[in-house]
């Protein structure tokens, strides 16, 4: 029986996501000390000052935004269990506030603590007040223009989870009736000659029902995947014979543990055998690989196709639907760092998948 054992690092069904991303991230920070340069950058050359001083001024306030920047990154990384457990209206305003605070507090602190020399070209002429007053309006302003983005990148995020989840139900529900018919046959005939075979056939359907129709998994795992897709084959190899091979090459490194979404690969398995395997008599093959490199799991599944494969397509509007629905939560997962491809290789069609492990969601 398959079981579910989601990776605890990733949130489960009906936890709350946090709106900000996760500042104790590497990537995170260094996104931050990126575009804070940039914005240094921007405010020496709009500043009325000479351009002969872009480099003089350019070093203390790359200081203090940078500081702010950082400081700021820090302050809401350690903030962010309390953050979290908010409303996501009443979390925003919170990391505001922060931000506000940190550039209040760091303007002082640089300022008194660079070199005169180096401070008489950040200070602009209406004193240190008027720097802070200037620190703390741009610190406001960027602070809520980044906030407003994450605002909205949250709701484009839900919306795609959403239309995944929707379009994933109704692949749950899109069994296809032959399958199950077939399946049934093939069960009755192996009740005659191999009772023992038609036993495990049942035990294999049940699970493939079974994940099937679950609804509150969000999270499985590549080692259930990889057997629900196991059995799934099995099934289909005892209707349909020598014509089907199925190929198994599974990297010794590859992390049986790594989360990914449910029915993730079962369906593409489907598609091969519907597209590919059942519409002639000749032995066809799938052949399933899977690598992990480098921090990123590569799993491919490649299965022959009929000579009249071009022409014959008017069924293959379902290939494109289960793809598109792989590819729509795959990239809601892993929020856009996984890619799904697809190509006709050497007459075979090929679904790529890869992405990162390990994975925790910001």
């Amino acid at each position: 029986m398959l079981t579910t054992n989601p990776n605890p690092d990733l949130p489960q069904a009906g936890e709350r996501k946090c709106l900000l991303p996760n500042f104790c991230a590497v990537s995170v920070v260094l996104g931050v000390a990126i575009y804070g340069e940039l914005l240094v950058i921007l405010l020496t050359l709009a500043s009325p000052a000479p351009l002969a001083t872009f480099w003089a001024r350019l070093g203390p306030l790359s200081v203090l935004v940078l500081g702010i920047g950082l400081v700021g990154s820090a302050a809401l990384c350690l903030s962010r269990p309390l953050l979290a457990r908010l409303d996501a209206r009443v979390g925003a305003m919170l990391a505001w506030i922060i931000l506000l605070g940190t550039a209040s507090g760091l303007t002082l602190f640089v300022v008194g603590l660079l070199p005169l020399d180096l401070a008489g070209e950040l200070v602009p002429d209406d004193g240190t007040e008027g720097l802070f007053v200037r620190a703390l309006l741009i610190s406001a302003i960027v602070g809520a223009l980044m906030l407003r983005y994450l605002y909205m990148h949250d709701q484009w995020r839900r919306q795609v989870e959403a239309v995944a989840n929707a379009r994933f139900k109704t692949l749950q529900a899109r069994i296809r009736p032959h399958f199950l018919f077939n399946s049934m046959n093939t069960i009755a005939s192996l009740t005659q000659t191999d009772p023992r075979l038609a036993e495990e056939v049942v035990e294999d359907l049940a699970d493939l029902f079974r994940a099937s129709l679950a609804t509150d998994d969000a999270v499985s795992t590549l080692a259930d995947e990889l057997e629900l897709t196991r059995r799934y084959l099995n099934i289909e190899r005892q209707r349909l014979g020598d014509r089907l091979r199925v190929h198994w090459e599974l990297d010794e490194l590859v992390p049986k543990d790594a989360p990914v979404p449910p029915l993730i690969l079962q369906p593409l398995a489907e598609n091969a055998v519907y597209h590919g395997i059942q519409p002639t008599t000749r032995p066809g093959y799938i052949r399933i690989r899977v690598h992990y490199r480098r921090g990123y799991v590569s799993l491919s599944l490649r299965n022959s196709l009929p000579e009249d494969y071009d022409q014959a397509d008017s069924s293959r509007g379902g290939h494109h639907m289960a793809l598109e629905n792989v590819r729509q939560r795959m990239d809601a997962m892993f929020m856009g760092l996984a890619k799904v491809t697809q190509s006709r290789v050497e007459g075979d069609y090929e679904v790529g998948l890869v992405f990162p492990h390990p994975w925790r969601q910001a």
